[in-house]
């Protein structure tokens, strides 16, 4: 079982990539396109990265800039492109 200093830090990890990436994982859940269930597999996901610093070292370089993608090795790349696909949807900017 995970402690929960580690399931904290990979939720902080996933929160500020959904961010960098201009995603809002809050809207995401109210408008029913992220579950509970969803949320909390991206976490544990992103619990068994073989180098989290990596991420926190890219998020910190986009940190002003942001960015249109995760970075390749991101276990949640699939949801955050299905997340931004919801999202240019519903703004009538998708395709």
């Amino acid at each position: 079982m995970c402690e929960a200093r580690t399931l904290n830090r990979h939720a902080a990890l996933v929160s500020r990539m959904a961010e960098t990436l201009g995603l809002d994982l809050s809207q995401a859940t109210r408008e029913g396109r992220l579950s509970a269930e969803t949320w909390r597999d991206a976490v544990m996901s992103c619990t068994c990265c073989a180098d989290p610093g990596d991420c926190m070292t890219w998020l910190a370089e986009h940190q002003d800039t942001g960015a249109e993608a995760p970075p390749d090795y991101c276990r949640n790349t699939d949801l955050m492109a299905r997340l931004a696909q919801g999202k240019e949807a519903r703004n009538g900017t998708a395709g």
